[in-house]
């Protein structure tokens, strides 16, 4: 159960360390009812740092990016990373950090789609997956909380090797999954409640251990 939200008037200004706009509106729906002002990198409108995610988990990745994008706008930021993981599949062919790089290069939307859609293929049509997250909050500096335990992980689902019609920029994936109870896609279902989505959870709880810690 979700606890009482901050009053409005007490509004953060937070930067989120993303160029995606899908998942700053994610991100925003999250936090809508808690007293942030969520602000992504393009909303800056400034030269953006170049940073290399050389960690050695996605947790390490967060770091990195949230400490770098504090260094260069000086303003509290947060910044998330995840990995993909599937069921019986090799290690080398397991996403996890790297989801959308595959044989030294960024994939497109439409290449992630075929790409990950043949995986399936050559594995039976589906795999089970599930992602995880990690998140890490920075302000002044330093490291003020960060996060990447179960609460942030996603229940596992189907990934199909035939992808729906439907596309969101930005979340190329979401067109090959599908709920592993029933089978059907999660654009065909009906739109889940907030309490029923186990990650945005995870991340309403993060922000409000956050903003509680902040006192």
């Amino acid at each position: 159960m979700i606890n009482k939200p901050i009053r409005k008037d007490e509004q953060m200004k937070i930067l989120f360390g993303t160029t995606n706009e899908s998942k700053l509106r994610s991100m925003r729906r999250v936090t809508d009812d808690m007293g942030i002002e969520l602000i992504g990198l393009s909303d800056l409108r400034l030269p953006l740092p170049e940073i290399e995610e050389s960690g050695r988990d996605i947790l390490k990745n967060a770091e990195l990016k949230a400490r770098a994008y504090w260094q260069a706008f000086h303003i509290p930021v947060f910044s998330c990373d995840s990995g993909l993981y599937f069921d019986g599949v090799e290690d080398s062919l397991q996403p996890g950090t790297h989801v959308r790089r595959v044989n030294g290069r960024d994939l497109t939307d439409d290449e992630m789609i075929d790409w990950y859609g043949g995986l399936a293929r050559a594995h039976g049509g589906t795999l089970t997956a599930r992602y995880r997250n990690a998140v890490c909050f920075v302000a002044d500096g330093e490291i003020v909380s960060e996060r990447a335990d179960d609460t942030l992980a996603s229940e596992p689902f189907l990934l199909t090797d035939k992808p729906h019609a439907k596309r969101e920029k930005g979340y190329p994936l979401d067109s090959l999954s599908a709920d592993i109870r029933t089978g059907r896609y999660y654009y065909d279902l009906p739109d889940a409640s907030f309490e029923d989505n186990s990650v945005d959870r995870g991340f309403y709880a993060f922000f409000r251990d956050l903003l509680q810690l902040l006192g």
